[in-house]
C-alpha cells in the first residue's frame, strides 16, 4: 500500500478465526461501550448474488454514536458522508482475520475545527476502548 492511503486506515489481526466471530464480537463490543450498530454488511455475499465472485470473506460493520455524530453534523453536515462509521472485517492471504477503519486521529488533524476535537478527541478514544477486546495481543 502506498503511504498517504497507508496512513489513512488503521489495521488490527482479529483474536477470532472466522470474520462472522469477529463482527459478532465488534458488535458486542460496539453497544456495550453505548454506541450503536446498526447494520453488518457481508459483502462476499453481496457480490456473489450480483452474479461476481470474491474468493474471500468481507464484511462490514457499521457504528455509530448519535451524541458525537449530531456535534458533528450541526457543524460540518458535508462530512455526513463519511458516516455511520465503520470497520472492515475481512479474511487476508494468511488466513487472518483483520479488522481495518480510518484513522480518526489524521482524520481529525486533515479535517481541523469541530471535527478535529470530536473525531480526534471521544471517537479515537471510543474506537480503542470497543477495538481493544477483538484484536489479537
Amino acid at each position: 500500500m502506498k503511504m498517504m492511503p497507508g496512513m489513512m486506515l488503521t489495521t488490527h489481526e482479529s483474536r477470532y478465526t472466522t470474520v462472522e466471530e469477529t463482527c459478532a464480537a465488534l458488535k458486542t463490543s460496539i453497544e456495550a461501550n453505548n454506541w450503536q450498530s446498526p447494520a453488518t454488511r457481508n459483502m462476499t455475499a453481496a457480490i456473489t448474488k450480483q452474479g461476481f465472485t470474491l474468493d474471500k470473506q468481507v464484511s462490514i460493520v457499521e457504528l455509530c454514536n448519535a451524541r458525537y455524530a449530531g456535534d458533528v453534523l450541526a457543524t460540518n453536515p458535508e462530512v455526513s458522508t463519511l458516516m455511520p462509521c465503520a470497520w472492515g472485517v475481512y479474511e487476508g492471504n494468511d488466513g487472518k482475520i483483520y479488522i481495518t477503519g480510518m484513522n480518526m486521529g489524521l482524520m481529525a488533524k486533515i479535517f481541523g475545527g469541530n471535527i478535529a476535537k470530536v473525531m480526534g478527541g471521544s471517537v479515537a478514544d471510543d474506537e480503542a476502548k470497543m477495538l481493544t477486546p477483538v484484536i489479537a495481543e
